[in-house]
């Protein structure tokens, strides 16, 4: 394969073989990490627990204490790759995804790989999907950058990771997808959907078939309702929108509170509160969708089930708050499950099998909380849509979804809590719209390489410009500690005929970049030309003006 001319393909911001390529590549990847992380996770509780998920079952010396033995354990390896290296979840990939390509550092994928791994075995409450995401994005973009493939391409490639590592992490290659363009990304662009759809699909299969077919919440069955039930529907949104912007605030404030502690104290303190709850409310500890369903089943008590919530709820803020490595939306979606539960009790004042209704709340309690929580309903949607494999949900779930989201983010003023997370700790996370544009295209689409190299000395400069009207003419020169490359051209004056050769310096812009490096370079000039080099930066390969990035910027698009 001429893997030059694989990269000028991937430049193009198109649809190609070459793209739907390294997204099935980027996918195995990922998922070969995320499937590793599952066996990880599931080998270490095998050493403590008698099955997996349930710590009722241990003795309550044991749920004090082993928290507080992850949080020792996750310090220790935050010692060993570096505490400036402590960085993960969800709200690090967006960051590194806008600004860096979706370059993943390595330090920070080993933390998130064992701290998770630790953190999930030992009983707090958080979720997989921040892992994955992390591990997803690094499995995939390690390979473009070993290729060094164009960083528009190694961003696609990033995306395909996550919906990837999802996938893989839960069986939902459809609410990947979704989860990637809208929380991620933040963008429907077909030339990314169609590597990140295969991406997906590929984490599905793979984990099918480590891990089975079975859904993680196909022992839920949804029950259909009478139609006056609806408008109770759009009450309970009502409440899920308040204990969404509750959760959000309450866990800024953990956050910003416990800013100026050391992260070993905080960590530690995490792991004390969580044993100290575990051992009166083992039902608390971790966020496993079965474990949750089971315990909801068994307890009839609404006193137990309320204090369950709230324990959960106080942990899971904790945890995240005081930065033990792991997702957020595995703990809501247990909230989710639980509020929905108890929220479907006075129905039973009016309906017979009101114990039908409890599973069918359970997981509109999920969309709805999630929906409010990430703002993203239509993730949410189809990932309890998916994870439950009952899509009569769909009308049920937009009635909760829709004022869910309304009430949060409208009355209450609630920000998604990634975007929350990301303000807090100043990673920046916006880019202009020029800019989000520029770099969807890489230099080697765009690039003129068919230009005239002079060496320094040369007296024929003159006839070669007026043989060269459409060809850009570059000069060489070698200094002492360098060589410098020049845009040749004509300067002439206003109101006379006199031509004047001019030398402007060019800047040189690696291969691998993107139109928004040459943009900042040359946008405030507005004149000019960089070179494109590879490798070294005296292999010049190709030229790009200014003019030739307007016309590109200019371009008409559908």
């Amino acid at each position: 394969m001429n893997l030059n001319a694989f990269r000028k393909e991937l430049a193009k911001p198109n649809t190609s073989i070459q793209l739907c390529l390294i997204g099935i590549i980027g996918g195995v990847c990922a998922a070969s990490l995320i499937i590793l992380f599952r066996l990880t996770v599931d080998w270490l509780q095998t050493k403590f627990l008698v099955e997996t998920n349930q710590y009722g079952e241990l003795d309550p010396i044991i749920r004090l204490v082993l928290p507080i033995m992850g949080a020792l354990c996750i310090i220790f390896i935050a010692y060993l790759t570096g505490f400036k290296h402590y960085r993960m979840g969800i709200p690090f990939v967006i960051h590194r995804i806008k600004h860096f390509f979706g370059r993943i550092p390595f330090r920070t994928t080993v933390n998130q790989f064992l701290g998770g791994a630790v953190a999930l075995a030992s009983g707090f409450s958080v979720g997989r999907e921040g892992p994955s995401v992390h591990l997803g994005a690094f499995g995939s973009s390690f390979f473009g950058q070993w290729l060094k493939l164009p960083n528009n391409s190694i961003r696609i490639l990033s995306g395909c990771g996550i919906a990837a590592g999802i996938s893989a992490s839960f069986n939902t290659p459809f609410a990947a997808v979704i989860f990637v363009m809208e929380v991620v990304l933040r963008e429907y662009r077909i030339h990314i959907f169609i590597p990140v759809m295969l991406a997906a699909a590929c984490g599905s299969v793979m984990t099918r078939a480590v891990f089975g077919e079975a859904q993680e919440l196909s022992f839920i069955q949804f029950h259909d309702f009478s139609q006056w039930v609806y408008l109770y529907l759009i009450i309970f949104g009502i409440v899920l929108g308040f204990v969404a912007s509750l959760f959000n605030n309450f866990l800024m404030f953990v956050m910003q509170r416990s800013n100026r502690l050391n992260m070993v104290y905080r960590l530690i303190i995490a792991g004390v509160i969580t044993g100290i709850i575990g051992v009166i409310l083992p039902d608390s500890l971790g966020a496993h969708f079965h474990s949750a369903h089971e315990f909801i089943a068994e307890n009839d008590s609404m006193k137990i089930l309320i204090a369950v919530l709230c324990a959960k709820f106080f942990l899971t803020v904790i945890a995240i708050g005081l930065g033990i490595p792991g997702g957020v939306m595995g703990p809501v979606f247990v909230i989710g499950m639980i509020s929905g539960a108890i929220l479907a009790a006075p129905l039973g004042l009016f309906v017979e099998n009101s114990n039908e209704l409890q599973g069918s709340f359970s997981l509109l309690g999920m969309a709805g909380l999630m929906a409010a929580v990430v703002h993203a309903p239509l993730a949410a949607l189809s990932a309890v849509m998916e994870l439950s494999y009952s899509p009569q949900l769909i009308l049920p779930a937009i009635l909760v979804i829709v004022p869910a989201y309304v009430t949060s983010t409208q009355f209450l003023g609630n920000s998604s809590i990634f975007i929350r997370q990301l303000e807090f700790q100043k990673l920046p996370y916006t880019l202009s719209s020029v800019l989000g544009e520029l770099q969807k295209t890489g230099v080697l689409s765009v690039m003129e390489d068919n230009y005239k190299l002079v060496v320094e000395q040369n007296d024929n400069l003159v006839n070669l410009l007026d043989s060269s009207v459409n060809t850009t003419v570059v000069r060489k020169s070698n200094l002492e500690d360098a060589i410098q490359y020049s845009l040749v051209g004509y300067d002439q004056e206003p109101d006379c005929d006199t031509r004047r050769i001019t030398f402007t310096e060019m800047k040189g812009v690696k291969s691998q970049a993107t139109l928004a490096e040459v943009y900042g370079i040359l946008a405030t000039k507005r004149q000019g030309a960089v070179y494109i080099y590879a490798g070294t930066p005296n292999d010049i390969i190709g030229v790009i003006s200014w003019n030739k990035l307007r016309d590109n910027l200019h371009q008409a698009s559908f």
